[in-house]
């Protein structure tokens, strides 16, 4: 089988590379899970990210199995699926029960019925010569959907100039891993593979840039010049305060008065 022969050393030898590299990103979240166990809380974590990599898994393990020669394919994404699906588990035990019925109503959806329709269309309507094809370019669309997805956390770290929410290690690993299965895919002669390496590779770049760009900055806010509407808003602020005020000093003024009245007739007010 191709990637597990040596009369193809490049591939094998990317094939391993990239098994080894994206196993390291599969791993990537046990800090985060770790945390999750020992406070017995999800706080505030979100489950789509996990339900999203098990299913991309899903779909080049099923990619692999349909074209027959990718073993490397295979093994990465059956450990992906393994792991994620631990994640998940671990997510559903801690979680609220609202969290617990949105993550297994998007798992319903994406894991079971997208993949379950994705598998009928491909073996009742598409041929065995052109399977491999549609099958490649559902892999393609969604993975190249998945690296696009960090461009609300790039708008992020340039809106805040911070880089709070983008570690650069892995930045580092998932731009290591693009590569790697990238040369992997040229060599195998494998365009589904390449492709949305290119992408993840671009975005894993331009990432890392931004990390170097601002990792010595702090965010800083500074005060905006009231508009028009804001002058109002504050106008009428100062109107309220001000009428709060005169009502604290006219309650102030009738308790002195009672008390006064009160002291004349012998009587002791006393707090409550």
């Amino acid at each position: 089988m191709a990637g597990l022969s040596l009369d193809q050393p490049l591939v094998f030898t990317f094939g391993i590379l990239g098994n080894v590299i994206s196993f390291m990103v599969f791993l990537a979240p046990i800090p985060t899970f770790y945390q999750i166990y020992q406070t017995k809380s999800t706080q505030g974590f979100q489950s789509v990210p996990y339900i999203v990599a098990l299913f991309s898994a899903m779909l080049w393990f099923y990619y692999a199995f349909v074209k027959t020669d990718a073993v490397l394919l295979i093994t990465i994404n059956s450990a992906g699926c393994f792991i994620e699906t631990i994640y998940i588990i671990t997510y559903l035990i801690y979680a609220l029960r609202k969290s617990k019925i949105t993550t297994l109503a998007f798992i319903f959806l994406l894991n079971v019925v997208a993949f379950s329709l994705i598998i009928l269309f491909t073996l009742l309507l598409v041929n065995g010569s052109h399977r491999e094809k549609v099958m490649g370019w559902i892999c393609v669309a969604f993975s190249t959907s998945v690296f696009v997805a960090p461009l609300s956390i790039i708008r992020l770290v340039i809106r805040t100039k911070s880089v709070e929410f983008m570690p650069f290690s892995l930045s580092f690993f998932l731009t290591l891993s693009a590569v790697v299965w990238f040369l992997y895919g040229l060599f195998a002669k494998d365009l589904y593979v390449q492709l949305p390496n290119i992408v993840g590779f671009g975005f894993g770049v331009f990432q890392m840039l931004l990390y170097w760009y601002y990792r010595k900055k702090r965010h800083i806010i500074k005060p905006e010049k009231p508009k028009h509407g804001d002058k109002l808003e504050a106008t009428e602020m100062n109107k309220i305060d001000d009428d709060l005020e005169a009502a604290h000093e006219k309650t102030d003024r009738g308790n002195k008065e009672e008390k006064d009245e009160c002291n004349e007739e012998g009587k002791d007010i006393s707090p409550l």
